[in-house]
């Protein structure tokens, strides 16, 4: 498939990186709480964590709530509110209240400091410009106790010229057909962004009744770019593995990164 050329966003466009109503429940049924991978490998590197544990982007719960069931006083923030809604719910019905806000990366700001800090499955990655993603590295130092661990996965760098279209279908509970098609529109490879717009419907009879258009921009780092990017910040010991295999290191077929960081006690 061709790619197209960059595209100006006209300023009536949808938001980038919005998780609406639908995507949220699509998310939801991909990756119900506790179904990922990673959550294993989290309970193994927050173990003995004494103190407060803060993910950054905690969309449906999918990995705060294992934690929290694992005894870690978990809180996060997420930028969508359908998202936060759907892990408000989770939580209730676990009989879980953690703290939750709706907040930005570029402008979360709490009065107390963290003992951690996650950023999983290449949330990060959803900062499309350098210039914020950086500063966000900072407000993540910033809010890090001495001696805390910022713990980010990326997706490596291969993944920006993937083309490959992305077509699934789930079935709820109702009946409904729910489906995905996501693009890629722009690649620019100087910039390392990526951007694709993912449709979503809704079938039910054989019938579209619903659908909306997610247009998702990502920036992508290179291994020792992020490495430098986390030493630039005042990070130290800093470590990387790959695919949230303990011991693992990154290597061509690696799926995603997991980048472990400390700020200095």
């Amino acid at each position: 498939m061709p790619i197209a050329e960059p595209i100006s966003v006209p300023s009536n466009a949808a938001v980038p990186n919005r998780y609406g109503v639908l995507c949220t429940q699509i998310y939801d049924l991909d990756k119900p709480p506790g179904s990922l991978p990673d959550v294993p490998f989290y309970l193994d590197r927050l173990a003995g964590t004494e103190g407060p544990i803060l993910e950054a982007g905690v969309g449906t719960g999918r990995l705060l709530i294992p934690l929290i069931e694992a005894g870690l006083e978990v809180e996060g923030f997420d930028h969508s509110q359908d998202m936060l809604a759907v892990c408000r719910q989770h939580c209730a019905t676990r009989g879980l209240t953690p703290s939750l806000r709706r907040s930005r990366f570029q402008d979360f700001a709490y009065d107390r400091d963290f003992a951690a800090i996650l950023v999983p499955v290449g949330t990060f990655t959803l900062l499309d410009d350098f210039a914020e993603a950086f500063a966000v590295l900072g407000r993540f130092f910033d809010h890090l106790r001495p001696g805390g661990r910022l713990l980010i996965d990326l997706l490596p760098l291969a993944y920006l010229t993937n083309e490959k279209p992305d077509i699934r279908t789930w079935t709820t509970t109702e009946g409904d057909l729910l489906r995905i098609e996501g693009r890629v529109v722009e690649i620019d490879l100087l910039a390392q962004r990526r951007v694709t717009h993912d449709r979503y419907e809704r079938w039910r009879n054989g019938k579209l009744v619903e659908s909306e258009l997610e247009i998702m921009a990502f920036r992508l780092w290179g291994l020792k770019e992020f490495e430098l990017a986390l030493a630039a910040v005042g990070f130290e010991a800093i470590c990387v593995g790959a695919d949230h295999q303990p011991g693992r290191r990154p290597g061509r077929s690696s799926r995603i990164l997991n980048f472990e960081a400390r700020r200095p006690a």
